[in-house]
């Protein structure tokens, strides 16, 4: 696939054809959700679903082409929207606004916590997922306080009973305990990152949440990034090419995070938990890449280096001397870490038609009366 020099400035779609073109790709469900009250969501968890908490909070702009199809960087690490984004355009509603966004934020639909670089792990460091569900309770007390005083902007205290919480976290816990440990010892440490998650959980339930929202994490072995900064030899990858080590880890952690959330079905049983299969979807699009009108999946659209990967730690996307892949070209990897808009839609569609969801329920289920 042809790529192009990024020099500045990229040429676009006008935003119409852009906005009915993606809609279209994927038969992403862009016409409603069939919602029959306001949907309010509150999202918790990594760069995956950040949509401008890193930008909002730390000032940090990521500089072209991260955003190109949006026109200009709005937080996101990708070249577009993120499954978050997806999800809530199936609500017809707007983009979870950032908690960390001081300046015309609008919460009525809720507020997005996750910010990049979330782990699990410690509880309260650096906007993880503790702290994260902390930041969440003192925006539930003082939306309540405001909107009982006339204040426009805010969630109800109503609103916040009918929410849907949402979790995904925990790749970053594994990636970087693969940095210093053995397999066996990552698998170790697993246990506490569930746990974190148990008590992020519980917290939220403690504070009127009663429909859950869990994404499991996704097949850590194939991001490029993971395949090209370690030498291996042969047998420990896969025939799709992906680190057996890092996939397995990562299937350690879902299997757990899957038994947690069937014991805390059984435990708050009027409470409503859905676990997502993110790991299948993510690597069935690995897998089936081809099939799927994908380029090659463990190929990085913004990078340095050429093939296998195309992902170099010293030149990454957006540094001097990176090259990046031509608009409309279906590249699954974004910048080695995250996914492409085009894979995200995938996904979101996926995740939408209920068949990777335990129990089945369709993500609207909360917001019907």
């Amino acid at each position: 696939m042809k790529k192009t020099r990024e020099k500045g400035v990229v040429s676009h779609l006008p935003a119409l054809i852009f906005v009915v073109a993606v809609s279209l790709s994927y038969g992403v469900n862009v016409e409603g959700g069939g919602c029959s009250r306001n949907p309010v969501i509150f999202n918790m968890g990594d760069s995956n679903s950040d949509t401008g908490s890193v930008l909002n909070g730390f000032g940090f702009v990521r500089p072209p082409p991260f955003g190109r199809l949006f026109h200009r960087f709005v937080g996101r690490v990708s070249d577009g929207r993120l499954i978050i984004d997806f999800l809530c355009e199936n609500l017809t509603t707007s983009y979870l606004t950032p908690y960390l966004k001081s300046m015309g934020s609008n919460f009525t639909n809720g507020a997005n916590f996750a910010v990049g670089g979330g782990k699990t792990f410690p509880r309260f460091d650096f906007f993880n997922l503790g702290l994260q569900t902390v930041q969440f309770f003192w925006f539930q007390n003082q939306s309540i306080e405001l909107t009982s005083k006339g204040y426009k902007g805010f969630v109800k205290e109503e609103d916040f009973k009918n929410a849907l919480y949402m979790i995904d976290i925990g790749q970053n816990d594994l990636a970087l305990a693969f940095g210093n440990s053995s397999y066996a010892q990552v698998v170790e440490r697993i246990p506490t990152f569930i746990a974190e998650i148990e008590y992020a959980i519980v917290s939220l339930y403690e504070h009127g949440g009663r429909k859950l929202w869990v994404h499991n994490t996704g097949p850590l072995g194939c991001l490029p990034q993971q395949l090209a900064n370690i030498s291996r030899s042969s047998h420990e990858f896969d025939r799709q090419g992906c680190l057996k080590s890092r996939n397995n880890a990562a299937k350690r952690f879902n299997k757990q995070l899957k038994a947690l959330c069937k014991k805390l079905r059984a435990e708050m049983k009027d409470a409503t938990i859905v676990y997502v299969d993110i790991f299948a979807i993510k690597y069935d699009l690995v897998a089936n890449a081809k099939l799927y009108g994908f380029e090659n999946p463990l190929m990085v659209c913004c990078g340095h280096g050429g093939p296998p990967y195309n992902f170099d730690n010293l030149i990454q996307c957006g540094g001097l001397g990176f090259s990046v892949c031509e608009e409309g070209s279906n590249y699954v990897s974004w910048d080695g870490l995250h996914y492409t808009q085009a894979a995200n839609q995938f996904l979101a569609n996926k995740i939408l038609s209920t068949n990777f969801s335990t129990p089945p329920l369709p993500f609207h289920f909360f917001c019907n009366k």
